[in-house]
């Protein structure tokens, strides 16, 4: 394994220049909620935007809330918004000072380039119901009132649980609500024939927004399935998670010309699920099917720590707090690279082939994941699964010591703009 410097040094991002020949960098992290993950993957797509020509930061995060973002760094792109802006649990995750200094950052570097050059930024999820409810209907009212009208009759089976939408879900499966899932796809096909029109008639200066709504619509569509699939099972409800995932990434990669895209999200989602655990109960995710669309055009890279501390909540919903992350579990990928004694480092076994290499990391051992939420009193239950490293990632960087993120607030305060935490 090959030392790194600290990643909050300009210089950590060089030694990511190998990887820089391919049309998607999925980056990983073992936690939502530590530093040196965020700031390593800054460092890493910094150099391949500056270096390599990448031009899309998409992230495990919702579309309309990374869309401020966008706004931001792209100096005020056009996006579809609308309905009151709230801060959906987790804050920590996207709202955080690693976060920031990287928006900062990309809003100078593309202040010098033409609009069509600005690199973007993009969110991935799928779980912003109500704020895609409200954003493509705010794109129909500035560009066909009366398609907004009907998009509100067709949302409007929808908007009473948009709140709450695993209440929709549940009500569905045990028969005490009809489904709303042909409103919410004849409202995406209305949008889709929009689309046609915008070709047929050059699309002159509605592209991008047009893009945002549509994009949106597929989120109300995904979504709408998803909370009827929690109720099924969890591989049903995974898979149309990390299925919307990679076809929004598709659909990012399409719409460029030359595009060239950084993914930011949780090593159960950027690993490739076919060589864990996850995989062999059934699901899949981005990584696995990235990895089947582009080959060698794409590289998996994850990323773990030993001990130290973490941002994460006791339950879902619950309050954030500084946790103290336990020393892994001699057992597990974890514990094998801490037993190589070095502070910071990464192994790569995508450029450099070496058979005793990739041999060693071909067995299936424990791997941990802490998500939002950590249990260290049930933390083998909770946290662990089996993996097969060199199957699931092309590379893997470590940080035996870690520490978590810190928030820029746990809410956007009452009556601040929209573009808050950066105060345009």
């Amino acid at each position: 394994m090959e030392a790194l410097p600290s990643p909050d040094a300009l210089e950590f991002g060089a030694a990511f220049d190998r990887f820089g020949d391919a049309r998607i960098v999925l980056l990983g992290e073992a936690t939502h909620g530590t530093h040196e993950f965020y700031a390593a993957r800054a460092q890493i797509t910094r150099r391949l935007i500056e270096q390599h020509g990448f031009n899309i930061v998409a992230v495990e995060g919702d579309w309309p809330d990374i869309a401020r973002f966008d706004d931001y760094v792209r100096h005020g792109a056009s996006r579809p918004r609308g309905g009151d802006a709230r801060v959906r649990f987790p804050t920590w995750m996207w709202r955080n000072e690693d976060v920031r200094l990287f928006a900062d950052w990309l809003r100078h570097r593309n202040a010098s380039l033409a609009e069509a050059e600005r690199v973007a930024m993009h969110g991935l999820d799928i779980y912003s119901l109500g704020e895609s409810i409200n954003a493509v209907i705010a794109y129909l009212d500035a560009h066909d009132p009366a398609a907004a009208d009907e998009a509100r009759r067709r949302y409007g089976c929808l908007t009473p649980w948009q709140d709450e939408p695993q209440h929709y879900g549940r009500a569905v499966m045990q028969g005490l609500l009809a489904p709303c899932e042909n409103t919410v796809v004849a409202q995406l096909g209305d949008l889709l024939d929009r689309r046609m029109a915008l070709i047929g008639d050059g699309g002159a200066g509605d592209g991008e927004s047009y893009f945002g709504a549509e994009q949106n619509a597929r989120i109300v569509r995904a979504a709408e399935r998803y909370y009827r699939a929690m109720y099924r099972g969890a591989a049903e409800s995974w898979n149309l998670r990390d299925r919307h995932m990679f076809d929004t990434l598709q659909a990012l990669l399409a719409q460029r010309k030359e595009a060239r895209a950084v993914v930011w999200a949780h090593n159960s989602h950027v690993g490739n699920a076919a060589a864990t655990a996850m995989g062999w109960r059934g699901e899949f995710n981005i990584g696995e099917l990235v990895r089947k669309a582009y080959g060698d055009r794409c590289v998996l890279i994850g990323f773990g720590t030993d001990r130290g501390t973490v941002a994460a909540a006791s339950d879902w919903g619950a309050s954030m707090a500084v946790m103290q992350v336990r020393p892994a579990r001699d057992d597990s990928w974890e514990g094998v690279f801490r037993g190589t004694g070095i502070a910071r480092g990464m192994l790569d076994w995508r450029i450099h082939p070496d058979p005793e290499l990739r041999s060693s990391v071909a067995q299936p051992l424990l791997e941990r994941a802490i998500g939002v939420v950590y249990r260290p009193q049930s933390e083998l239950a909770s946290h662990y699964f089996e993996a097969v490293l060199a199957d699931q990632f092309d590379a893997y960087v470590w940080f035996e010591e870690t520490r978590a993120v810190t928030p820029i607030g746990p809410e956007r305060p009452h009556g601040t703009p929209e573009t808050w935490p950066f105060g345009l």
